[in-house]
Parts: structure tokens; C-alpha cells; sequence
């Protein structure tokens, strides 16, 4: 097993995955650990460097066997913001340091077609650079012409599977080709279809490449409706919630990075308010490095992270505070909406994060110090559930057996970072949320 490992994950130069702190004097350089918290927590852009990623093993291992094995294909799906991109963008660090990679990332969006998505990516690769073996475009030696795929691009008509995959044979001879199509979940279905068409000539032909397909989704089915055809080229890889575990890896490989240490009772604070969505990770660790060395302290407490907290409140994305301001917002001050919606973020979900009405109670009465019953606040879980809260919930079932999840995954933590701001729950409560 460990001759497997080894061979899936081999170890790099200590130069590529040593993780250095930025300050080896006394007294640190503070305003230096401010700007280096922007590049090791990243919570507005995936990570980009093998040794800021942190869990993840069995899917990284499942795409590494895609990669190695001809003739195969891999697509990482799920909610937003669980860091598929991330692990998209490092896949490359964990390949063999002899072979040379071309592995361009394409954001796709609605109005890309199969032409334009291609052309984007053809586009990348001739600044694709493997600095350790001095290699620049497709594998070339230094000093030697670099070769661009959109020369061998037709120039009388639109780029159609058959042609792509000749291109990618070409450049298929000197390198690696990991062609990577990020939020692919936002190309038409039509688009999406030549995709498959595609893969499965590929497939055929075992062209040596990998196509990754990276998108939101809760099924592949959601991505790719004729996947059956394409089954056996294409490796399904879900990309679930990260586990405790994992979380605290990120905690912990950050501060090490930049020489801060974490007190147990703040790290676990951030885990568990974390979610399981390293989104949320990076955002309250970035502000926890920031005020640290505001307070010129080397130690990040509980204190710090519960301001920490506050500031990232402010730093949220835009999307995520309108719709909650618009859902809790009432004519009247003693209006419950606040409260319900953070029990409801509160509440004991199932394996798909659906929970229901009777949930809802238990967390409720502890939020207020008040008996409710389900009749109190059912007008509230059908308002969340409308245009009229900004369909911050979504319901599904029949009458007396509805239950209820959060539209988008990123408004749970929020709400209950909200909770926190205002001290409407305690640590117990935060321990039950993280179970």
C-alpha cells in the first residue's frame, strides 16, 4: 500500500511543498504577515499551490488514476464553494516531477459555445511553464521555438470535436495535455453534449490527454444528461463537504505558513463554524491573521477569532448579505425571522442537508428562551421558501411531510456567523452544528 501511495503522490523537491514561515527575526514583520495572509487564506480565489492544500486524498488519488490511465476522463462535481477548482488547479503538483504538463483552466460562462471554450483554452497553453525541467510551450527545450496549438487552429471555420481532438494528438506527442473547463454547469446543454461527444472520441481513440469537467451540481446526471454513452471514459468524482479533520489541516498548514500559533479553542471555533466549506475557512482565517497582527500578538485566540468573525461578516460577498438582510428584514422589531432562520441553519440535517419543520424547534426555544411550536413559525418556512425571502430555503414534499434545505450552501455558515456576531448561541450549540 505504501509502494501505491508513493506512486500515486510522488514527493516533490523539499523546494516545492516546504512550508517557510515569513519571518525568521525578531520582532516579526507584521505588516509582511498581513500581505502574505492574502496569498496563503484565499477564500476569493482556489488555491494554487501544493502546499497550502490540505485533504482531499481519495479524490485527489482518484483523479491522479484518471490522468495515469489512457483513454480516461474525470469530472468533479458538487456544492458550491467545497473547493473543487482547487483541487483542479494543484492536480498537476501531484504527477510525476519528469513529466511535462499543459494544464490550462477555463472559466466557461452562458455564452460560451464549443468554439469559444476551446479557443480560450488553446489560447492558455503557450504560457503554460514547467520551470524544474525548463520547459516552455509543448515540452520544447529552453532556447527553442515555442509552438502555440492555435497555430494549428482552422482558420475557415469553428473548432469541432473531430478537430480538437486531432490538436490535442499533436500536442499530445511532447506533453501532457490536462485540459481543465471550470463552472461547466453554466454551458448550455447543447454545449455541454459536444463535450461528451467529445470525450468519447477521445475515449475511442486513446488520445493521450485528460479532459477534467469541474461544475455546481448535486448529480452528474445535472451536468451531463447523455453521460451514459461516455460512462466508462468518464471518472465520477463527487466533491463532498470536507470533514473536521481536513478543515482543521487547513487551519493548521496556514498559520504554520505564516508562524502564528492557534489556541485549540479558537481553531476549533473555526472549524466547526466552517461547515465543512473551506470557503468559509479562508475567509474567517484571513481576518484572524489580520487582527493578530493588528494586536501584535504571535498567538491567535478565542477573542481574536470572535472579532475575526465580525469583520468577515462585513467582508462577505454581496449576494449572500442581500438576500439575508432581505430574508430577516420586518416592519416589525419583535418579528422572528432572524431567529428561525438561524435555527433553521441550526437544525439536525439528513445525509442530502434536508431538515424538517419539527428540527426547526428544539434550536428555536434554546435561540429565544421561549416555548414555540411548529404553527408559530410555519408562515416563516413558506415566506423563506418564496420569492418573498429571496428563496433563501427550498422545500420539497407534501403537506405535513415538507423539509427544507438552504438554496445556496454558503448562506448555513453565514447565518450562523451572524449568530455568533450577536451572541444569540452558545459553544454547545456550535458543537452540535459541527456533529
Amino acid at each position: 500500500m505504501a509502494d501505491e501511495q508513493q506512486a500515486l503522490f510522488p514527493e516533490p523537491d523539499d523546494s516545492e511543498v516546504e512550508v517557510e514561515m515569513i519571518f525568521e527575526s525578531d520582532p516579526p514583520d507584521w505588516d509582511q504577515i498581513i500581505v502574505e495572509a492574502g496569498s496563503v487564506f484565499t477564500p476569493n480565489h482556489p488555491v494554487n499551490e501544493r502546499a497550502l492544500f490540505a485533504g482531499r486524498i481519495r479524490q485527489v488519488s482518484r483523479l491522479v488514476q484518471a490522468v495515469n490511465q489512457r483513454g480516461q476522463h474525470a469530472i468533479l462535481y458538487g456544492e458550491r464553494g467545497v473547493g473543487k477548482t482547487s483541487l483542479a488547479n494543484v492536480i498537476h503538483e501531484f504527477l510525476s516531477a519528469q513529466v511535462v504538463v499543459l494544464s490550462p483552466r477555463v472559466n466557461a460562462n452562458a455564452g460560451d459555445t464549443f468554439d469559444s471554450v476551446w479557443r480560450k483554452a488553446f489560447n492558455q497553453i503557450d504560457l503554460t511553464r514547467k520551470a524544474d525541467v525548463g520547459t516552455v510551450g509543448f515540452g520544447a527545450q529552453r532556447g527553442s521555438e515555442t509552438v502555440s496549438p492555435m497555430d494549428l487552429v482552422p482558420t475557415d471555420g469553428p473548432l469541432t470535436p473531430d478537430i480538437v481532438r486531432q490538436i490535442l494528438v499533436r500536442m499530445s506527442g511532447d506533453a501532457i495535455p490536462i485540459m481543465i473547463f471550470d463552472e461547466f454547469d453554466r454551458l448550455s446543454k447543447r454545449v455541454r453534449a459536444a463535450f461528451a461527444d467529445m470525450i468519447k472520441t477521445l475515449s475511442d481513440h486513446a488520445v493521450e490527454c485528460t479532459i477534467v469537467l469541474v461544475g455546481v451540481a448535486e448529480t452528474i446526471e445535472q451536468l451531463i444528461e447523455s453521460h451514459q454513452s461516455v460512462s466508462r471514459a468518464l471518472v465520477q468524482i463527487p466533491i463532498q463537504r470536507m470533514g473536521l479533520d481536513e478543515i482543521e489541516e487547513i487551519v493548521d498548514t496556514g498559520f504554520d505558513r505564516l508562524g502564528l500559533e492557534v489556541e485549540a479553542s479558537a481553531k476549533r471555533r473555526i472549524v466547526l463554524l466552517s461547515q465543512g466549506l473551506p470557503y468559509y475557512t479562508h475567509l474567517v482565517c484571513q481576518h484572524a491573521v489580520i487582527t493578530s497582527a493588528e494586536q501584535r500578538s504571535l498567538r491567535v485566540t478565542g477573542e481574536i477569532v470572535k472579532r475575526a468573525i465580525g469583520s468577515a461578516i462585513e467582508d462577505m460577498e454581496g449576494t449572500i448579505k442581500r438576500k439575508y438582510h432581505r430574508a430577516t428584514t420586518a416592519a416589525r422589531k419583535e418579528s422572528l425571522f432572524e431567529d428561525v432562520l438561524l435555527a433553521c441553519a441550526l437544525a439536525q440535517p439528513d445525509d442530502l442537508g434536508y431538515f424538517t419543520s419539527k428540527g426547526v424547534v428544539a434550536p428555536l426555544c434554546e435561540i429565544t428562551k421561549k416555548n414555540y411550536g411548529i404553527p408559530t413559525f410555519a408562515q416563516h418556512l413558506d415566506e423563506f421558501s418564496s420569492s418573498k425571502r429571496e428563496n433563501v430555503l427550498v422545500k420539497e414534499g407534501s403537506p405535513r411531510r415538507f423539509r427544507f434545505r438552504f438554496a445556496d450552501p454558503l448562506m448555513q455558515p453565514y447565518v450562523v456567523m451572524q449568530g455568533l456576531a450577536k451572541e444569540k448561541i452558545t459553544e454547545t450549540m456550535l458543537e452540535r452544528v459541527g456533529r
